[in-house]
């Protein structure tokens, strides 16, 4: 008997088709069938113990898998299952091996056809062993012992994904990989399929037949043992957003091909069956939301070993190739770029050739911009010659308008009819072709790619120093505002260095390059238009929100014009970086040194401030985050404000940032540190700078635990030399002991004017307890917050007893608290009396009813300072803003912002609040 492709998984599915008195049959011959078949019996204590995954486990580790299946079909016939013995039979020996046979022929050309660049003599077509261990892993179960059935895997162009797929197929259709899992592997390319108009899945699966007589009936008879892979998602630029009305579950119902893999991968059609999803990070994020709890994966590329041992293959020279990788090392952008692996050839082919000139690497190393530019002349520079032919200036001309147009047409496979638009023949495609900077497209016919998308944005950025956009012959090419608005504002997700490339041409080295080339060039003109552009965002009154930061400052390090830098950055007092890598954290430090008008700055980091390798040492990347926090909080004596709500801090990044806090050059007055998992050690460290700083005079700890360390801060806050005035303890899960520090706190503190306590477990007991602090004439304090802090109607008689006695609160907020109508009634006691100098209070999701408005409205017809009062989210119905209405009407009545939530009042209500803010248009009532 032919031997099968599968192993103990397949048997175990044959297993599980046995009923269960069927199964003991099974067992009771097992004992003698092995004999008759003249092989060795089974330990029959272990076969009368095992389930039918260990008996399928127990076959294939005793036998060889064709005797294994041989001793099962037999013993099926006796019992009566024919049907199993006809089907396996056919799966061992019929058109899944056929498919198979087809699968590895079509992907070992495809793997050839691919091989373009050394990468691949690197790369080997076999799997290494780490490869081999991260394709197993892919549907491994996870924990609970449920199989993984939907991974998605994340990767930058260029990264491997499409490679890695082909690998995967390669390696199932070669009995390597899976053969216990999946019948059926299906690959399907988004890049394909955007063509297709109408489909089917039927249709789609036949393809991969060479006779178009896929045996279909066969295939979906069992879809548990189905494998779909889709590549290349986002070419469909599609987020699986229908209505599942629209979805289909005949899965030979022909619908458009965005509805056909909606339903398979929203598992419409084969619930049961495994899917693969291979995807850019720029893929919707409603993907992952549409999908049945998906696993993501990433592919990284290239690890750093593995980039030092492509230095060694490319360069031979052990010495040569240390040094380049030295300096590349040292330019964190470009050795991030490095990962993907055609541009690691492309970077280690560009100084290979510097370095053979005898040319000084360090400079080419310094800058991204530099490295691409001295690549594409090398290409374009016949060998041999000191400068380029005509020939060479003609193409990369062509190939730059070409490049430009697919970047603003977001196009980036090219047919021969858009490169004869830009000027660039069928002659010319075996040229640049043989140069490596174009690629056939294996998806189309006569259809070409850049090698990798940065090739792309290179030249597309080179287009705008050689020609005006109006000489474009496509007229979607936009102007240089237009790009770098565009750019800037990170409007478009594939451009990823254009902006960039376009500044990094700017600088004098590159221009040399570009009149030693072309002999012409208009960089001076668009240093103009880029200075022209930046000034008009200035004139903004908030020029940070115009342009993202962390985007310009990327431009401004490639160009490194340390004047037009300190020009630029002198627009921006207020910055929001978002720090995902330490390429982030060099070129937004180099810009903040320049920005000498920075007053606040928001900060978050994707990773923690400090993070330990495996040996407990402090990790390179972390020294840097750290170091990068202290420069900019020593370099920026005008900064008052710093956010870093949402960043992990550890301790060392909490001591790093005390020191900086007391540096003399350092004036910050306001620290934001929510949700920063800050501990009692932490807490400790603030207090003492709480002690010994007058400048610090805002600090927001909230969403942290800080039972152990409140303590802390309270002490300090007792002092009379502390300066602080806001402080934000909100969701910090403070305890019964907290709320006697705070006590102390309010009694003492003269500065402390803004105290917020929201979603706390306060409740009228420890309530009562800080407004005998309140009312006491030493008590300072402005502004208080407990929002939903489990305060009731008895809650509400202690605050009314503060208001009258206390003349410097002005800010009560008490959403989300349930006080009802009683404690309403009980705090406008105190609201009401001439005394009280409230001027904002909050009511909001209190439960509140009309009821309570005739109080309500009392206050609103006494009180001479009550200027804001928010009712939002509260049942009240027409009767009740009648009333309040009467007493908004009245001349005593000096309430400017009544807060309401208008989409929650019923028709009539509505309708009666438009009528009279149409009769007042200077009406006070506003919707939340």
């Amino acid at each position: 008997m032919a031997s099968s492709f599968f192993p103990d998984f397949g048997l175990m599915w044959y297993l599980e088709e046995l009923k269960r008195d069927e199964f003991k049959k099974f067992k009771d011959l097992l004992r003698k069938e092995p004999l008759e078949l003249g092989l060795k019996p089974l330990p029959w204590g272990e076969v009368k113990r095992a389930t039918r995954e260990n008996l399928a486990k127990l076959l294939t580790v005793n036998f060889e898998e064709e005797q294994a299946w041989n001793v099962t079909l037999s013993i099926f016939h006796k019992i009566g299952r024919k049907d199993l013995c006809e089907k396996a039979k056919k799966e061992i020996t019929g058109h899944a091996k056929t498919y198979q046979a087809h699968i590895k022929e079509k992907f070992s050309n495809l793997w050839f056809q691919e091989a373009r660049t050394r990468i691949h003599e690197y790369l080997d077509q076999e799997n290494a062993r780490k490869e081999q261990e991260s394709l197993q892993r892919l549907f491994a179960p996870k924990r609970t012992g449920k199989w993984t059935r939907t991974v998605i895997l994340l990767g930058p162009q260029g990264v491997g994904k499409t490679t890695y797929l082909v690998k995967l197929m390669l390696a199932w259709a070669e009995g390597n990989l899976f053969r216990e899992r999946f019948s059926y592997v299906f690959y399907f390319c988004c890049q394909e399929l955007k063509q297709l108009t109408k489909t089917s899945l039927a249709a789609l699966i036949s393809r991969d037949w060479s006779d178009s007589l896929a045996p279909l009936q066969e295939i979906t008879s069992q879809p548990e043992r189905l494998l779909f892979i889709i590549d290349s998602f986002e070419e469909l630029k599609h987020d699986l957003n229908e209505p599942e009305s629209d979805l289909c579950s005949d899965w030979t119902e022909k619908r458009p091909v965005q509805v056909v893999l909606s339903s398979l991968l929203r598992k419409k059609i084969f619930p049961e069956s495994s899917l693969l999803i291979a995807a850019k990070p720029v893929y919707p994020r409603k993907l992952e939301l549409s999908l049945d709890g998906p696993e993501i994966r990433e592919l990284l590329g290239f690890s750093e070993t593995d980039r030092k041992l492509y230095f060694y293959t490319i360069f031979r020279d052990r010495n040569r190739a240390m040094e380049a990788f030295r300096l590349v090392r040292e330019n964190k952008q470009l050795f991030c770029m490095c990962q993907i692996p055609v541009l690691c050839w492309a970077v280690c082919t560009c100084l290979k050739q510097e370095m053979d000139k005898g040319r000084d690497l360090a400079p080419t190393c310094q800058h991204t911009t530099s490295i691409f530019t001295s690549f594409i002349f090398g290409l374009f520079t016949p060998k041999g010659a000191g400068c380029p032919d005509q020939q060479s200036q003609r193409l990369l001309k062509g190939l730059c308008f070409l490049a430009a147009e697919g970047m603003w047409t977001d196009t980036f496979v090219f047919s021969e009819e858009d490169l004869e638009r830009n000027g660039l023949c069928d002659s010319d495609i075996p040229a640049l072709l043989g140069l490596k900077v174009l690629q056939k497209c294996r998806a189309f016919e006569k259809s070409y790619a850049f090698i990798h998308m940065c090739i792309q944005e290179f030249c597309a950025a080179m287009f705008y120093l050689l020609s005006r956009h109006a000489q474009h012959p496509n007229p979607a090419v936009g102007s240089l505002e237009a790009l770098l608005l565009t750019f800037l504002k990170r409007v478009n997700v594939y451009w990823i260095y254009l902006g960039c490339f376009l500044f990094g041409l700017l600088r004098e080295e590159e221009q040399k390059k570009l009149d030693a080339f072309f002999g012409i060039h208009l960089a001076q003109e668009i240093q103009q238009k880029c200075h022209q552009f930046l000034q008009r965002i200035a004139e903004n009154e908030h020029p940070w929100k115009q342009v993202d930061f962390l985007a310009l400052c990327y431009c401004l390090y490639e160009m490194r014009n340390e004047d037009f830098v300190q020009w630029a950055m002198d627009f921006f007092q207020a910055v929001k970086l978002s720090i995902i890598d330490d390429a982030d954290l060099v070129v937004s430090a180099y810009c903040l040194k320049h920005c000498s008008g920075l007053r606040t700055l928001w900060v978050s980091a994707l990773h923690d401030f400090e993070e330990e390798d495996e040996e407990g040492s402090t990790c390179s990347g972390c020294v840097l985050r750290l170091c990068w926090l202290k420069f900019v909080l020593t370099h920026s004596p005008h900064l008052k404000c710093l956010n870093l709500s949402g960043t992990k801090l550890s301790r060392n990044a909490v001591k790093l940032l005390c020191e900086a806090l007391n540096n003399p050059t350092c004036n910050i007055e306001e620290l934001l540190l929510a949700r920063c998992w800050l501990s009692v050690e932490d807490c400790s460290a603030f207090s003492q700078i709480l002690r010994s700083s007058r400048k610090l005079l805002n600090l927001n700890v909230s969403r942290n635990y800080l039972v152990p360390g409140a303590p802390l801060l309270c002490k300090v806050l007792c002092k009379p030399d502390c300066a602080l005035r806001v402080l934000d303890l909100g969701h910090c899960y403070l305890d019964q002991h907290c709320w006697t520090n705070l006590y102390e706190v309010l009694l003492c503190n003269k500065s402390l004017i803004h105290l917020d306590l929201t979603s706390n477990i306060l409740k009228d007991k420890k309530l009562k307890l800080l407004c005998e602090a309140l009312k006491e004439p030493g008590c300072h304090l402005r502004s208080l917050w407990i929002l939903k802090c489990l305060i009731t109607a008895a809650g509400c008689r202690e605050l009314a007893s503060v208001l009258p006695v206390n003349p410097n609160l002005r800010n009560l907020q008490l959403g989300y608290n349930d006080i009802e109508d009683t404690g309403v009634k009980l705090l406008c006691e105190g609201l009401t009396h001439p005394s009280c100098r409230l001027e904002i209070l909050g009511l909001g999701e209190c439960k509140l009813t009309s009821a309570c408005c005739q109080d309500i409205s009392s206050v609103l017809t006494s009180s001479k300072t009550l200027r804001i009062l928010n009712l939002g989210g509260n049942a009240l119905d027409l009767s009740g803003m009648v009333v309040l209405c009467e007493a908004l009407r009245h001349p005593e009545c000096t309430l400017q912002v009544l807060s309401l939530k208008k989409e929650e009042l019923d028709e009539e209500t509505q309708r009666f609040l438009m009528d009279e803010e149409k009769k007042n248009p200077k009406w006070p009532i506003i919707g939340e």
